[in-house]
């Protein structure tokens, strides 16, 4: 399947003008079935917003099992009766995309909300709303969007999703990562809702410890499907535009490039991590014009999904993907794992090579990375680094915002040690403090170049964080250039619970005796830090206007007891807000009902 057969084919991709499309309100083929006949199982949804043009997206099968073409239309009105249509396009749900399909409408107006449904047959789909962004060099003076990130299916409960949808201003929502998890079955910390019934794969293929990961592309679209049959998480596509970007867990977790971490040997996988981007590819509601797919390359990389998004003169979005370029952590877990005489092939051994990595042995070995690369171990690569640069540095906007997957914050500690009394160690070296060079480079260039008023949206860590970055190789010194806002998961178990786990009966045990006591040990070995809660699940929300960036982090209870979620879902949210010009962060405490 060539490049330019997947983009402009119906069969997968199709671009439609809104004007001069409607008097293909239905195709030839469309059949007329008795009502019932097709059915839209996973909803719909509209994706990467721009002035002119948004992505419509559904799923749409027949009853009837033999079939594998399912003709639609989809009609799109700015009246929610659809009585007068601006675009109304002819499609095909295929069985070799899983009947998926999708549809860029070109040639709207910005700044508009539009209604959008797709037909089969006497068969409608439900209604979605999306909204188009402003020009971009409209002076727009108010921007409200929210992130998410960490939705694992068998953990915890999804009613933030709830709470976002109820959020009705707001103009779209970004997705920073880990849409699905890729295992099932294994065992957690947390309970999980009854309205998510257990997952069975396919083909899965047994992880240690028990439970399945995915493997074949018929795993990873049987995750997709799962995951979109929950009405809460459809109910917040068809309010809003999203726009989304991977992290690991869509293809596997701390990967990078075509590389599994679930052992010591870090095996190469080529053929899954093209089964995990062939799902992503058919389920996101992404701009595929504006990005590259080549399915016909048989490489890992054989798609580019870090884009950007102008809203207005206020905001420019920057999305960055932080695994398919990244070159491995630089302390290897092999060695790690023969240092201690354990198994270097088969084993684990991620403490100590990519959590809670000695500080020392990180920079030793990170020295000796660049030595044999020829330059500092990277998390975007070269290509999407030079990107990043040039989209920032002839960026016009007012805010800066970087979607970006995983914590920039420094997040170190001073442990025990029997040698000399204490050793510093990097907590979470898959996220940007194991490249540490490269976050300088990025930081300093940032400086430099007198770019201004930068903060990312962040996810992956599973706890809410706010810290101010700053251009020196120590991140905790040197001049502020941005602010890194990080999300809890919408139900992944808290960073601070797995914490608690591994360090329960050892002398550690009294640093999680209790999450106040974790963060503040976290706070006081981290002057960057302004805002931490790191047992906490929810979502953010984000208000823009040219003075001010303001964050809400939205907490909600776990589960209760009878397997519930509670009736005081919202026991805090806290507002965080950054001055246009300035990198202090003013933190308040809000009703629970704000």
């Amino acid at each position: 399947m060539k490049r330019r057969h997947f983009l402009k084919s119906s069969a997968f991709f199709t671009i439609a003008a809104a004007s001069g499309t409607l008097t293909a309100c239905r195709s030839a083929q469309e059949p007329r079935d008795s009502p019932g006949s097709h059915v839209f199982p996973q909803g719909v949804a509209s994706g990467d917003p721009r002035d002119r043009s948004v992505v419509l997206w559904t799923r749409c099968t027949a009853t009837r099992p033999d079939a594998d073409v399912v003709p639609l239309h989809v009609e799109v009105s700015t009246q929610r009766d659809f009585s007068a249509l601006v675009a109304s396009v002819p499609l095909r749900a295929l069985r070799s995309f899983d009947f998926t399909v999708r549809a860029k409408i070109t040639g709207l107006r910005p700044s508009t909300t539009f209604y959008y449904r797709f037909v089969a047959g006497r068969d409608s789909s439900p209604m979605g709303k999306t909204r188009t962004a402003p020009l971009p060099n409209d002076a727009n003076t108010l921007a409200r969007f929210a992130w998410l990130t960490c939705q694992d299916w068998s953990v915890n409960h999804w009613e933030a999703m709830k709470l976002i949808a109820a959020e009705t201003d707001l103009d779209f929502v970004v997705h920073v990562g880990d849409y699905i998890y890729e295992t099932v079955g294994t065992p957690t910390l947390d309970a999980v809702e009854p309205a998510h019934s257990r997952i069975t794969l396919p083909h899965g293929r047994p992880l240690a410890g028990g439970g399945q990961y995915a493997e074949s592309l018929d795993d990873y679209r049987s995750l997709y499907r799962t995951y979109r049959s929950d009405p809460r998480l459809q109910a917040l596509h068809r309010q809003f535009p999203m726009i989304a970007i991977w992290d690991d867990h869509e293809f596997t977790d701390d990967c990078w490039q075509d590389h599994q971490t679930y052992t010591n040997e870090q095996q190469r996988e080529t053929q899954r991590r093209r089964n995990a981007t062939q799902a992503w590819a058919e389920y996101m509601p992404v701009d595929w014009s504006d990005v590259r797919f080549d399915d016909v390359n048989p490489a890992y990389d054989n798609i580019r999904i870090y884009r950007a998004f102008q809203f207005g003169s206020l905001m420019q979005l920057v999305m960055t993907d932080e695994r398919l370029y990244r070159d491995s952590q630089s302390v290897s877990a092999s060695e790690i794992a023969r240092a201690r005489g354990h198994d270097p092939v088969h084993g684990d051994d991620a403490v100590g090579s990519r959590y809670f990595v000695e500080r020392g042995l990180l920079e030793r070995s990170e020295a000796q990375a660049a030595n044999r690369l020829g330059r500092s171990p990277s998390i975007l690569g070269s290509e999407q680094t030079r990107w990043w640069k040039a989209t920032l540095k002839s960026s016009s906007a007012t805010w800066k915002v970087w979607g970006n997957e995983v914590m920039l914050n420094r997040l170190w500690v001073d442990l025990p040690s029997k040698q000399d009394g204490s050793t510093s160690f990097v907590v979470n070296g898959d996220s940007w403090d194991g490249y540490p060079a490269h976050r300088h480079e990025l930081l300093a260039w940032l400086s430099q170049q007198a770019i201004r008023n930068i903060v990312a949206i962040t996810g992956d860590l599973h706890a809410f964080q706010c810290g101010v970055l700053r251009d020196g190789h120590d991140p905790s010194t040197g001049q502020p250039v941005a602010v890194d806002f990080v999300c809890a998961g919408i139900s992944s178990t808290s960073f601070y619970a797995y914490v608690r786990q591994a360090w329960r009966g050892t002398p550690l045990a009294p640093l999680v005796a209790s999450p106040a006591a974790f963060d503040a040990f976290l706070r006081s070995n981290n002057p960057g830090l302004r805002y931490v809660d790191h047992d906490a699940q929810g979502y953010a929300s984000a208000t823009v206007t040219p003075e001010h960036f303001a964050v809400v982090y939205n907490k909600v209870r776990r589960l209760t007891g009878d397997g519930k979620p509670p009736p005081d879902l919202v026991p805090q949210r806290v507002r965080l807000t950054v001055s246009r010009d300035r990198s202090d962060v003013m933190i308040e405490s809000l009703s629970a009902n704000a």
